[in-house]
């Protein structure tokens, strides 16, 4: 679909992200690498809760940004870069889940590889907190709690919450990342939250440790 000159304008104002992607499609590789430097932890941090590992989540990362040096000269400033950059995250998500499906690979939270909260984990941790029972609890087992309890939401659940809470997005940037309708997100993020709080609810309640894997 063709981006009207006056909408490509404004995101070129408005968006410093969009000005850095315009360079990148003109071939400069110091515009690359510093859009590489503002999204490559965002990104693994979404996609490790999607993935068993750390390394896959690296390894997705790395594939976006491969699709995204791919298209630069197709690239047009039709919406925010983030919400550009998450739609491909969001398709190389979809297949890194049904080509591990397909496999019947299980997703096995709490490996070495995942011992360090992500900076995502640690803020809804954070949070979470004023939850929590009046009994101390430290920062990594709050973050091992709620990394349990988003590891137990579908696919498509997790990526609408990681949209919302940790890169701040609209519920029209979020359907146009998903390729939803504003009402299906707003349904979406309605029931992870339902699943969430029921999830967390045994730990508000009584402070039960996380349930570990063996």
């Amino acid at each position: 679909m063709a981006v009207s000159e006056s909408t490509a304008q404004r995101f070129r104002l408005q968006d410093p992200d969009v000005r850095l992607m315009l360079q990148v499609r003109d071939d400069d590789v110091t515009a690359f690498e510093e859009l590489v430097r503002r999204y490559q932890q965002r990104l693994i941090a979404v996609f490790d809760h999607l993935v068993p590992t750390r390394e896959q989540a690296e390894d997705l990362s790395q594939e976006v940004f491969l699709r995204v040096f791919r298209a630069r000269k197709r690239y047009e400033p039709g919406a925010k870069f983030s919400t550009w950059l998450f739609t491909i995250a969001n398709n190389v998500a979809s297949n890194a889940v049904r080509t591990l499906s397909r496999r019947k690979e299980v997703h096995v939270t709490g490996g070495s590889d995942k011992s360090i909260p992500s900076p995502t984990l640690e803020h809804m941790a954070t949070e979470a907190s004023g939850l929590m029972p009046t009994r101390q609890v430290d920062q990594m087992e709050r973050a091992e709690i709620v990394r349990s309890a988003i590891d137990s939401l579908n696919e498509r659940q997790k990526m609408a919450i990681m949209l919302c809470k940790f890169e701040g997005m609209s519920y029209a940037e979020i359907a146009e990342t998903m390729d939803l309708t504003v009402k299906a997100v707003k349904s979406l993020l309605s029931r992870a939250r339902v699943n969430l709080k029921a999830n967390l609810e045994p730990y508000m309640q009584d402070g039960a440790a996380p349930p570990r894997n063996n």
